[in-house]
């Protein structure tokens, strides 16, 4: 165990970080090792998409926390090749209807894990009710 990854968990032990800052100080001093098939594998590689979404303190709603595997997100971009030209069309209209301008014939693996990599913790106030944050791991 190196010294940073002692003086992490120390701190931790003694309160003076929470358990979500030392993941990130874990992660951002754990080496990131390429695995045989060129993917990325270690503490520091993207495995999931995690949205969490936590009520204000006085509204009593739900506490939501999802963890999505990233191999389930590019698993569904290879599927969607396999979509009819017709309702790619479709569903590329929608999702322009909504604010997205995004063609799913065209997205590739790199363009996901570069939005994933430039999601960098987003926190959403919604209304000032609920707090969504959305972050890879």
């Amino acid at each position: 165990m190196s010294e940073e990854t002692k003086k992490i968990l120390e701190m931790l032990h003694q309160g003076k970080i929470g358990v979500e800052e030392a993941e990130k100080l874990l992660a951002a001093v754990s080496p990131v090792v390429p695995s045989p098939e060129g993917s990325v594998t270690g503490i520091g590689a993207r495995k999931y998409l995690r949205i969490q979404v936590e009520p204000d303190q006085g509204s009593g709603g739900d506490r939501v926390n999802v963890r999505v595997p990233m191999k389930l997100i590019r698993a569904g971009l290879k599927l969607a090749a396999f979509l009819p030209r017709d309702a790619q069309s479709q569903v590329n209209h929608a999702l322009k209807e909504k604010g997205m301008d995004l063609d799913l014939s065209k997205l590739t693996p790199e363009d996901l894990e570069e939005l994933v990599a430039n999601l960098n913790d987003l926190t959403v106030d919604v209304e000032g009710k609920q707090k969504v944050r959305i972050y890879s791991e």
